[in-house]
């Protein structure tokens, strides 16, 4: 199956949590529209949009990633796929348990998520990776709505600082007494549990700042921290 298209589904027709999805033409960051047309128009098969959240809508496990990865979910239209970060973070949830089928880089190759769901800080790509702090502020609405979507996910892990600052934004709380940290641990004023990870990328893998040990060490914990409430 090719790629989608811009005339394809939006957001919401993909997305286990449509209610909180922005539309295909989301135009609020105008640096991130403008990037966003000026990538689709060398790549017009490419997804091209705001991407969708993506897994069980009845998760125990809530991943806060950063924001759509160019070759990644950028091109594909679902979280992690199709880059070197999906590889490590799809392997990772097969080996909890935590999803069904075979990844293969594809939206079309069938993976499902069971007890987690992956909704990122950011919706749409930006340009090297880095999101303007207005730009996580825009984002956050969408964010916030499909958070309470999910009751039933009591234990988050937030990939990189800027995961973790718009789940602790989100909660009105201050970044300083929930300072990021690599496993940090944090029980949020919404009953919920926090567990920091550094974010699954080429570059820290490649510098050694994450392996693959302290990336499941990340999940070990999440599956200890719901087993004990």
């Amino acid at each position: 199956m090719p790629l989608q298209t811009r005339s394809d589904p939006s957001p919401a027709d993909l997305s286990p949590l449509a209610k909180g999805e922005p539309p295909r033409d989301c135009a609020l960051c105008p640096r991130l529209y403008a990037f966003r047309e000026e990538v689709a128009a060398e790549y017009p098969g490419w997804w091209n949009a705001p991407v969708p959240a993506f897994g069980d809508p009845a998760a125990w496990l809530a991943i806060v990633g950063l924001a759509p990865g160019k070759h990644g979910a950028h091109r594909t239209g679902r979280p992690f796929t199709g880059d070197y970060a999906g590889d490590l973070l799809f392997a990772t949830l097969a080996k909890f348990g935590l999803s069904n089928g075979c990844y293969d880089s594809r939206p079309d190759d069938g993976l499902r998520l069971d007890g987690a769901i992956i909704i990122n800080a950011v919706k749409c790509l930006p340009p090297q990776n880095k999101p303007l702090p207005a730009e996580v502020h825009n984002c956050r609405r969408f964010y916030t709505h499909q958070l309470a979507m999910l009751p039933d996910a009591r234990v988050m892990i937030a990939l990189g600082q800027i995961a973790h600052s718009t789940v602790i934004r989100n909660l009105g709380a201050r970044q300083a007494d929930f300072k990021f940290g690599h496993l940090a641990e944090h029980r949020l004023p919404d009953g919920r549990v926090l567990i920091d990870s550094y974010h699954c990328s080429r570059y820290n893998t490649n510098t050694g700042r994450l392996t693959a040990e302290m990336f499941e060490a990340v999940f070990a914990r999440a599956a200890e921290v719901r087993s004990t409430g």
